[in-house]
């Protein structure tokens, strides 16, 4: 029953027990730690409440209003996104009201200019919307405005969350001398009741101090990479919320850390893969009876060149285990390539490739455009009856590079070319065979961009049926 009190109790409690032959004498020491206590109590709740906001504030509402942008306005929706900005609204008053320090004070107002702007973007959003035809301007202030305003709320509540948990050693220490005040001047006008006295100031304390050194200890295995670890048996109801707290904030950290893990585990799967698919016997063996069939027809440079593009290709493959490579070692791989194929489909393949050498080395994933090639060759130009031809283009734009493949094939129907747009927007997924996708290596190509330079980049997908398709790469304009 006595582990279930709250802090106060535990301290009103301990010293009613001496109140009763000293009155007069212990009701100072009980307004006294009372008033203590009450600080203390409005640190912990503030922290507490600092915490619930920060933990998932900027997640949610980031993804709400993305479906928002994505997806279209619903009622609910835009209840929902009122609601987190209405809720942290009344966190952040109490946060004013409750606090005792000056600069968190400040920090809380801060916050609550920050949830005001937020209300404006959205309502610029909800506006375009409306008028239609605004989603690139509505996705620039998603990703502009509202993330790096949703950023700054959560590290200004980080802030306020931290100086408010720093303020709680400084009540303890408040608490515990005016304990030991009280105690000297019990001794010395009632010596009897010195052993008493003496009881109490370690009981009392401790009561406090053992459940925050107890979290300390918490904290210090999770910063030591123990994310298994949990708060458990707290006393204190204070204490219990701000060690659930803790235990929700170790579950997020796990989570980040598992998830970073499957990206990186991802991301060697995915390399592995389209390695793989590269050195693709039927490829290796067409190459070869083309080496043979120019043999025996005596074409002995056309076998040279075939030879040394076979070589080139795999060996700009491997790329000494590199998963990055320049911009124009990429260029020569894809090269090879199609000087193999070109001698195999000399009747219906041409191809040209344009590229600024103020580019070459820029940093691209290796194995990026010939898959792409690939679906070019055999998706676009090899089912229809006209010559074929491909063109890579290579250009700087700003801080992106772009580089598109373009070909004169078949092209893609509306209906599948929007299936196929929609399939690959799917980034939290981990298994590219749950999408229905006819060509795995575009998914695995994109997701390779999006993982190593964030979800900006990637492929885009054009085509007119039975004009051609275009694919362009988007990569940042970063020297490898």
């Amino acid at each position: 029953m006595y582990r279930k009190m709250r802090l106060n109790r535990k301290i009103q409690i301990a010293f009613l027990s001496v109140i009763i032959p000293l009155f007069l004498l212990f009701v100072l020491l009980i307004l006294l730690v009372y008033g203590e206590n009450q600080k203390y109590d409005r640190v912990i709740t503030n922290a507490t409440e600092a915490s619930r906001f920060s933990i998932t504030f900027k997640e949610d509402f980031d993804y709400k209003v993305y479906v928002l942008v994505a997806y279209g306005e619903s009622d609910e929706l835009i209840n929902e996104i009122l609601g987190e900005l209405s809720n942290g609204m009344d966190i952040t008053d109490n946060l004013i009201e409750n606090t005792t320090i000056e600069e968190n004070r400040w920090r809380a107002q801060r916050i609550q200019k920050f949830l005001s702007n937020l209300e404006i973007y959205v309502d610029r959003i909800r506006k375009n919307k409306a008028a239609g035809g605004y989603y690139d301007e509505n996705y620039s202030i998603w990703e502009n405005d509202i993330q790096i305003v949703t950023s700054l709320i959560q590290s200004t509540m980080s802030e306020y969350t931290y100086y408010e948990t720093k303020g709680i050693n400084e009540v303890r220490a408040g608490v515990y001398t005016e304990l030991n005040e009280i105690m000297v001047i019990s001794m010395i006008v009632f010596a009897g009741f010195i052993l008493i006295a003496l009881i109490v100031s370690i009981l009392v304390p401790n009561s406090i101090v053992k459940p925050i050194y107890y979290l300390k200890d918490i904290t210090n295995e999770v910063a030591n990479g123990n994310f298994e670890i949990r708060a458990k048996d707290l006393s204190g109801v204070e204490v219990r919320k701000l060690g659930s707290s803790l235990n929700v904030m170790i579950e997020k950290i796990n989570g980040l850390v598992e998830e970073v893990k499957l990206d990186e585990q991802y991301i060697r799967e995915a390399e592995l893969a389209l390695l793989q698919s590269q050195i693709n016997p039927h490829f290796l063996y067409n190459t070869l009876d083309t080496i043979i069939w120019l043999a025996e027809a005596g074409k002995q440079k056309e076998v040279v060149s075939v030879v040394t593009s076979l070589s080139g290709f795999f060996r700009a493959s491997l790329s000494k285990g590199s998963d990055v490579v320049t911009l124009g070692d990429e260029m020569k791989h894809v090269r090879s390539y199609l000087e193999i194929q070109e001698v195999r489909y000399q009747d219906i393949l041409s191809f040209d490739i344009e590229m600024d050498e103020s580019i070459s080395r820029v940093g691209i994933p290796k194995i990026t455009l010939q898959p792409i090639v690939e679906n070019a060759l055999y998706h676009g130009i090899k089912e229809v009856r006209r010559p074929g031809h491909i063109l890579i283009k290579a250009t700087a734009i700003d801080d992106i590079v772009q580089i598109s493949v373009s070909d004169n094939g078949v092209g893609i129907k509306e209906d599948k070319l929007e299936t196929l747009r929609l399939s690959m927007q799917k980034p939290t997924e981990r298994d590219a065979k749950h999408y229905e996708i006819k060509s795995y290596g575009l998914f695995n190509v994109n997701e390779r961009i999006r993982l190593k330079f964030g979800d900006v980049y990637g492929l885009n997908i054009s085509s007119v049926y039975n004009e051609g398709t275009r694919v362009s790469v988007l990569i940042p304009n970063r020297v490898s």
